[in-house]
């Protein structure tokens, strides 16, 4: 594989491989694909940190990227936004990426592997990676901290429509109890503890219409809106010892642009914290 260090600096790789680049497959999962924003910072001796946005049930990565440019280029940070498609072993499927597994497809190995690659072509800095999400996006980033903690540097969670509670008595995804016989992990909120987390969701977004329609989970959410939801996630946090911030937007509804700019304030602050030694990640099967 070339690395973008390896090309002479007028090589049109180069122009290929950084700013907005292309989307590229996924090394374990061909199926999946991701692009990147690659700052004006990078440099073959930097190792830029990398922040992965995941996005909705969409499916836009190249808005959610090109939202994220402004900050990437005042940071100097990579931004990677994974492509999950829709359909896979199911042609009516838009839910499994969001619960981590399904269809045969681990997607929290599936982005680990495209974060390994990242590192590996760009020279990016990927022991530990800012995460965030935003709806469909914020579902899959709050159970990818349960499984991989130690492999996060911060994460922003963003409207989440349905969540799972830190809670050992219920199965996934409503709780955490058969995380080791599904995944071979097993929860640690020690670990999550350490992790810097944001809950946030705009003011207005309470989300009846969408979540009414959707039963795959029994039934057992913790409330009928998204904000109840989310109120019962950061309760569940704090019963467990995890610490959080919480960001509620005035006048906000269910979309990126309302609770972007707390996000990327919160991404700001842990980025100009000195980082620990990252924590042994658990990878699991």
């Amino acid at each position: 594989m070339i690395r973008v260090a390896d090309l002479p600096a007028g090589h049109p790789g180069r122009r290929l491989l950084t700013g907005r680049t292309m989307f590229f497959a996924a090394p374990s999962e061909q199926r999946c694909s991701y692009c990147l924003y690659v700052p004006a910072q990078w440099a073959p001796e930097t190792k830029l940190p990398v922040l992965v946005a995941v996005h909705g049930t969409g499916r836009r990565p190249e808005q959610l990227r090109e939202a994220l440019v402004p900050f990437a280029d005042e940071h100097g940070v990579i931004v990677v936004a994974p492509l999950f498609p829709a359909g896979i072993g199911d042609p009516d499927d838009v839910h499994a990426y969001k619960f981590l597994d399904g269809h045969g497809v681990r997607y929290d190995l599936v982005l680990l592997d495209i974060v390994e690659q990242v590192g590996h072509r760009w020279n990016a800095r990927v022991d530990r990676i800012m995460l965030y999400g935003h709806s469909g996006g914020g579902q899959f980033a709050h159970r990818f901290l349960y499984l991989h903690p130690g492999r996060l540097a911060a994460v922003a969670i963003s409207a989440p429509g349905r969540v799972t509670l830190l809670d050992d008595t219920l199965p996934w995804f409503t709780g955490v109890a058969d995380t080791r016989s599904r995944f071979g992990i097993e929860v640690d909120p020690r670990a999550i503890a350490r992790v810097p987390v944001l809950l946030t969701i705009g003011a207005e977004d309470d989300g009846i219409a969408d979540l009414t329609v959707v039963s795959d989970d029994g039934g057992r959410q913790p409330g009928t809106t998204r904000r109840e939801r989310l109120d019962r996630l950061a309760d569940s946090f704090t019963a467990h010892g995890v610490p959080w911030t919480q960001a509620v937007i005035p006048g906000g509804g269910h979309d990126t642009a309302a609770t972007l700019p707390a996000v990327t304030r919160f991404l700001a602050d842990a980025l100009s914290r000195s980082e620990e030694p990252a924590a042994e990640p658990a990878r699991g099967r």
